[in-house]
């Protein structure tokens, strides 16, 4: 349950000043110590431009300091590294890889395969896969698995399949591959084979967005059923990651904020350990288009949903990533995604917009230091 008396030294902390909280434990090392890694996405736009939270030297220096590991937020993904079929755009992801290097974080990939028609490239989606379809896909990403996992070799875990289960049925979604190849898991499986293979020592990871809130049953089946399957298919899958984008609802038509359903939650996590399953928090925000445009209760309702949330998902053992998506409210994702209705920004993050730590980031601050150590 939500302890909104315990919120509120949370939220005095998060208050105090610049130079108290420069002197607070970082949340890779709080992260550390539970024997857990702590980090987040981040965006690069091409070399030179001015897009992206990666350009912003403030930025930079926040994910120094909080980050244990960086995720590449859109930089991995077919529409920005695939922009034609012989083609490969490695220039943004290899920024983001440089300055984990440089400063001793280490480098998560996402994603690949986001196994979602909406999310192909313009070329793939009408391919033309010849007269021995399956093979032609097969090979293709054969080149696309080899490829990226042999430039990152320093990537530790990889969001294999990205939100191949539809939440309105449950049911996998399909694509000119799956087309092309007969079915669904004979692509999903193929996929994590292929990532083994390339990335013999990475932790290998089936990543999507069902949630702890109501609405979310057929989705949690449908995960369930994928994963139930990978374990009879002796597929190398080695964790569940659940994004974590919780809060209202993503919708335009909705108000509201924050219903979860834990007995029904924990249902579902206990049968996914209990496939033998790890887990990974890996894009962790709280939407708030439903709350008070009001800073103040705004941002303590933020923390302690938040908390509540990451105080549960803690307690298992088998979390060993924690990945915010974004750590300041300008660069949100969120922030063009359904709008609220008083058109204010919205504040689903760590820290503001004047890079100042929020409630929230003291809640994570207090989950982890509350975590039993793995």
């Amino acid at each position: 349950m939500i302890d909104r008396r315990a919120l509120l030294g949370v939220a005095a902390a998060a208050l105090a000043s610049p130079a108290m909280a420069a002197e607070r434990p970082s949340l890779k090392a709080l992260a550390a110590k539970k024997g857990l890694i702590f980090g987040s996405a981040v965006g690069a736009g091409p070399p030179g431009s001015l897009t992206g939270s990666f350009e912003d030297a403030r930025y930079r220096e926040l994910l120094a300091r909080e980050c244990g590991v960086l995720v590449p937020e859109n930089e991995l993904k077919w529409y920005v590294l695939r922009p034609a079929e012989q083609a490969f755009a490695f220039e943004r992801a290899d920024r983001v890889a440089a300055f984990a290097r440089e400063h001793d974080i280490a480098l998560r990939g996402h994603t690949l395969l986001w196994h979602h028609p909406q999310w192909f490239p313009g070329w793939l989606k009408g391919y033309d896969f010849g007269n021995k379809p399956a093979a032609k896909v097969e090979a293709m990403l054969a080149e696309h698995i080899d490829r990226v996992c042999a430039r990152y070799p320093q990537i530790y875990s990889w969001d294999v399949v990205n939100e191949t289960v539809d939440p309105a049925d449950g049911a996998l979604r399909r694509t000119v591959f799956s087309d092309a190849m007969g079915g669904v898991e004979p692509v999903l499986d193929l996929s994590f084979r292929l990532a083994r293979k390339a990335a013999p020592k990475a932790r290998l990871v089936y990543n999507d967005y069902m949630s702890w809130e109501a609405g979310n049953e057929k989705h949690r089946y449908g995960v369930l059923k994928l994963l139930e399957g990978f374990k009879k298919r002796d597929v190398p899958v080695d964790a569940l990651g659940i994004q974590s984008h919780i809060g209202a609802e993503n919708a335009d038509s909705f108000t509201g904020f924050g219903r979860p359903q834990e007995k029904d939650w924990r249902t579902f996590v206990d049968a996914v350990t209990g496939l033998g399953y790890d887990l990974a928090l890996t894009e962790f925000d709280v939407h708030d288009k439903g709350l008070p445009v009001d800073f103040a209760a705004r941002d303590a309702a933020v923390a302690a949903y938040g908390k509540a949330y990451l105080d549960l998902m803690l307690d298992y053992r088998q979390t060993k990533e924690l990945l915010a998506w974004g750590l300041v409210d300008k660069y949100s994702w969120l922030q063009n995604q359904w709008l609220r209705q008083d058109k204010a920004p919205k504040r689903p993050t760590l820290y503001d917009d004047a890079y100042q730590a929020k409630p929230l980031r003291e809640a994570v601050a207090a989950a982890l230091a509350a975590a039993p150590a793995r």
